[in-house]
């Protein structure tokens, strides 16, 4: 009997596939890192994760040609499959594992938009034990998806509509979605002690991220609220005063087109894991589990 993944509701993988998936991730991850490849990334990334290995590989590999051949290898154990039951594609798992690279809990989303594509991670999120929620698991031992696609009216804040939320909010302050932290009220505090000082003066923009590559994921937890992983951009353009001159770090450099002369403009992305509570619940704010930044282009001006 052949089962339809685009049309019955079924687990998002099989579960002995999904440890061949971070196996292949992590094996192909070392690789990059050893040989300083941003095109190996590609092969087991996608969304976020990718754009920012791409960019630290290219960087890494500019100042290092010939590879990193002593490169401290990524070992990933312990792992727990959270595989929710999904109708259509795209569909989603998380791996959360331990890591060699300190005592946290690494989450990691794989995505696929189809039955003939490999599995890539697309998200990571790390986690103290301590935050890492209570997914709602059936009896069968599969998880519940957040739909993307604003059918969730039983939370306080839709995945669709975060990344736009997010980062209204950092450009505006306005907003009453998420709770302060450093990641939200922290990071504006931060930005205004930059934005002029006797040096130079700063510009941010930030953007909602959109498409296909940077869909949100979400899944629910047995208090009725939802971890949701979300993508977003952000722009930073620092200008020098009259005699000062920008001093780009050699990572920055090597990501750089254009002369940094007077000004330079940094592209990031990030990547956030956040609780969504129930809309019933007391406390209605968003909160950051945690959030994942890199640069993934530099222009000099």
């Amino acid at each position: 009997m052949t089962v339809h993944g685009e049309r019955e509701n079924i687990p998002s993988v099989a579960k002995d596939e999904a440890p061949k998936a971070l196996k292949r991730f992590t094996d192909t991850y070392n690789k990059a890192y050893r040989e300083l490849d941003p095109s190996l990334v590609g092969q087991v990334e996608t969304g976020p994760l990718q754009d920012i290995s791409t960019a630290d590989l290219k960087a890494q590999h500019a100042q290092t040609p010939g590879g990193n051949p002593n490169a401290s290898p990524l070992k990933l154990s312990d792992a727990r499959y959270i595989i929710p039951k999904q109708v259509g594609w795209p569909k989603f798992f998380v791996a959360d594992t331990e890591s060699n690279r300190d005592d946290n809990r690494w989450l990691l989303v794989f995505t696929r938009g189809g039955a003939d594509e490999p599995w890539k991670a697309a998200y990571l999120s790390i986690l103290s034990r301590d935050e890492v929620p209570d997914f709602q698991i059936d009896k069968d031992g599969w998880a519940k998806p957040v739909p993307a696609d604003g059918g969730t009216p039983k939370l306080t804040a839709g995945p669709e509509k975060l990344s736009g939320a997010y980062t209204d909010y950092l450009m505006t302050g306005k907003g009453e979605v998420f709770a302060d932290g450093g990641s939200t009220s922290g990071l504006r505090t931060t930005r205004k002690k930059y934005l002029r000082t006797p040096k130079f003066w700063t510009e941010y923009i930030d953007t909602a991220a959109q498409g296909a590559r940077y869909a949100p994921v979400g899944l629910r937890l047995n208090d009725g609220g939802a971890l949701v992983f979300f993508a977003s951009h952000h722009r930073q353009k620092q200008t020098m005063a009259k005699g000062y001159r920008p001093n780009p770090t050699p990572q920055i450099k090597a990501l750089m087109t254009g002369e940094a002369k007077k000004s330079v403009t940094l592209t990031r992305i990030s990547e956030a894991a956040v609780r969504v509570p129930a809309r019933d619940a007391a406390d209605p704010k968003v909160v950051f589990l945690n959030r994942l930044e890199g640069v993934t282009a530099a222009k000099g001006e």
